[in-house]
């Protein structure tokens, strides 16, 4: 039925943070006029979590070695947070240029296949 998702971050400095996700993460990109990026993602999934506020969400990137991108990140000058083992994963997070932050994981649960 649905062949993608499109996946919206809002930022105080918007500019800052696509060049960041261009230059820094080197994700792959269409310019849509203007200067306006839409970048590809890695393979995704969603799960549901209860919760109270059922307009929160998050947006995390998943690794295959959390300290190996914690590492790259600190040399391109990019603040991490320290890593958590949260059980099903070992978490981290990364401050954007515009002030926001994206966790980032090394997933230790089951993963869907990929269409």
């Amino acid at each position: 039925m649905f062949n993608g998702a499109h996946v919206v971050v809002y930022s105080k400095d918007a500019e800052a943070d696509r060049a960041f996700l261009r230059d820094v993460l080197e994700f792959r990109h269409v310019d849509v006029g203007g200067g306006w990026l839409i970048f590809a993602l890695p393979p995704s999934e969603v799960a549901f979590h209860p919760h109270e506020k059922s307009q929160a969400h998050e947006l995390y990137l998943m690794c295959n070695d959390v300290e190996a991108c914690r590492e790259k990140l600190a040399k391109a000058g990019v603040s991490t947070t320290g890593t958590v083992d949260a059980g099903w994963g070992l978490l981290s997070s990364l401050t954007l240029p515009g002030g926001g932050t994206i966790g980032f994981y090394q997933p230790r649960h089951g993963r869907p296949p990929q269409t």
